[in-house]
């Protein structure tokens, strides 16, 4: 027995449809749901009717309920095709047509859906990283006569005047494209867009415009079919029929959670669970609800049942993955990381999904964070210190490393800790290493002048007295009898004086040219005119070295060693 109401619902949304009014036709196919909702066929129109609004997620889950309903049904995997091309899921698409073709061999719609979804899978992507111009390229134009839908074009002097303009300047192409639709219709056909076989007449040869506008073409719906269900046993009635009822409780259930009636959806999913076990879509559904009450460990659990009842009767792996993912967000949410990557990974197992890689890499750099936080331990830190003093002071550097750089992990903020590892990594070579250390531990602290004649140090083993001459002056800025900074400066001032070897004194000059600092100075219009003065007009050089500015910056060249004194 029918449902007079919702079959008279189900007649208003086919005329609101068929007049272009999809809101309209959403809201009666609705209300002929909720009268009715083990009638397929108001699925099947409600999907027809999201897809022509481009809603294709709707018409997704409402072709789904179509074929829960009525798994032999042949236009429910029409619809479920359409929309998944809608999705670009092209590969889900054509599978949605190939299972019902698999049903239903002969069937038009299925064939031409299929035939569309591959073309589009298949062809090249021409608005890409080719230019207008080469759009008609001699291989192109002969692929153009060989067409018979745009052979004709190429009779066109018109036509063929506009594509030698733009062969010659292929800048003209949007503007030409845009004003000429014979030439758009050209590239459509070449690009693998569909027109109207009229269309394509109309462009070669205008006609006259119709007297009586075209009516359009009415959407296509579907009436309530008889289905023949005397070869099923009474057992398999009795599941088909437990199957249909499920699905309507689910979508009961769908419109409760909309209206954040939570219990009662999760009653209604429960129900629908009874109905038919087989199906972990509910138990997904459940677990939604779970998530939005923020009842995550519940969530988690039912989650993973729906995994394991998917698996027990051959879910789609993107189902049984989305459950997983579910999963990872409620751990996440619990704050164990641990877990919910490695829901992440088991979702991924089932189903790569780039939105899931992403929540994975998130989850991984947030748990690399706390696990670092968690590390931290000022107390162990200093015993880590105290043990790589031992080493040091016993000439045992890797080791004296090796414990600096675990006191390092427990206590990153402390700069003498950084001090004595920059130490440690001078003994074994490192210079690199060492300035790197050197120049946190001053970040953290820009008073610290141990670390400052460190730095000074460093530099002169790295052979940067400009830079080391620097560092050190800026420790005597802050405590001005610093013994090490004294020391520090008079040393590299007396190697700035100092004679060297040609071979030095290059090499000097080498690593002082690859400081941006230097080169700077180098470029400097005025620094050159006073080292040009040096050698011409000494009067003019002294008086431009009461500068300060400039007195610092020619410092700086002799430290480096590319000026040399007499």
């Amino acid at each position: 027995m029918t449902n007079a109401a919702a079959e008279e619902a189900k007649a208003k949304g086919n005329k609101a449809l068929q007049a272009g009014k999809t809101s309209e036709a959403i809201e009666h196919y609705t209300t002929a749901i909720n009268l009715d909702g083990t009638n397929h066929v108001y699925f099947s129109n409600r999907s027809a009717a999201y897809l022509q609004q481009k809603n294709a997620n709707a018409a997704l889950d409402d072709a789904e309920a179509c074929l829960g309903l009525n798994p032999n049904f042949s236009k429910g995997y029409s619809r479920k095709g359409a929309a998944l091309h809608a999705l670009k899921r092209y590969n889900d698409s054509i599978a949605a047509y190939k299972e019902g073709l698999e049903k239903f061999p002969d069937d038009a719609g299925l064939k031409k859906g299929l035939a569309s979804v591959e073309q589009e899978k298949t062809k090249p992507a021409a608005a890409g990283g080719v230019g207008l111009g080469g759009l008609f390229s001699p291989q192109m134009m002969a692929q153009m006569a060989l067409n018979p839908k745009t052979r004709p074009f190429l009779n066109d002097p018109v036509v063929m005047s506009k594509i030698k303009l733009i062969q010659d300047n292929p800048q003209l192409a949007p503007t030409m494209l845009q004003s000429d639709p014979k030439l758009m219709a050209l590239i459509s056909a070449m690009i693998g867009v569909d027109m109207d076989e009229e269309d394509y007449e109309e462009m070669v040869e205008p006609k006259a415009p119709p007297l009586k506008q075209k009516e359009p073409a009415p959407m296509e719906v579907e009436e309530e079919e008889s289905e023949d269900e005397s070869h099923l046993t009474p057992e398999d009635l009795k599941v088909k029929q437990s199957k249909k009822a499920a699905v309507a409780c689910k979508v009961q259930g769908n419109e409760l959670y909309k209206s954040k009636q939570f219990e009662e959806a999760i009653a209604k999913y429960e129900e629908a669970r009874e109905l038919d076990p087989t199906n972990m879509t509910f138990l997904s559904n459940q677990a939604a609800v779970l998530f939005t009450q923020n009842k995550y460990q519940e969530c988690a659990d039912k989650c993973l049942e729906a995994v394991q009842v998917g698996k027990e009767n051959r879910a789609p792996f993107e189902e049984r993955a989305k459950a997983y993912t579910r999963a990872a967000r409620a751990y996440q949410k619990m704050g164990d990381l641990d877990k919910a990557i490695e829901m992440c990974n088991e979702a991924q197992l089932e189903s790569y999904d780039k939105a899931t890689q992403r929540l994975l890499k998130t989850m991984e750099l947030e748990n690399k964070k706390a696990k670092a936080a968690a590390y931290l331990d000022d107390e162990k830190a200093e015993e880590a210190k105290q043990r790589g003093n031992e080493h040091f002071r016993a000439k045992e550097y890797p080791a004296a490393v090796k414990e600096y750089e675990e006191a390092v992990k427990r206590a990153p903020k402390n700069a003498a800790i950084r001090n004595n590892l920059a130490a440690a990594l001078c003994k074994i070579m490192d210079f690199n290493g060492a300035k790197r250390e050197i120049e946190v531990a001053l970040e953290l602290d820009p008073k610290y002048v141990k670390a400052w004649a460190r730095k000074g140090d460093i530099e002169v083993l790295m052979k940067e007295n400009h830079r080391a001459m620097e560092s050190y002056k800026k420790g005597l800025e802050l405590d001005s009898d610093n013994a090490a900074c004294k020391e520090g400066l008079r040393k590299v001032s007396s190697m700035v004086g100092a004679h060297m070897s040609e071979e030095e004194r290059k090499e000097r000059a080498q690593h002082a040219m690859a400081d941006p600092e230097i080169q700077n100075i180098l470029q400097d219009p005025v620094v050159r005119q006073v080292l040009q003065d040096f050698n011409e007009n000494p009067q003019a050089a002294q008086a431009a070295m009461m500068d300060p500015g400039m007195r610092a910056k020619i410092e700086k060249l002799l430290a480096s060693g590319i000026v040399q004194t007499a």
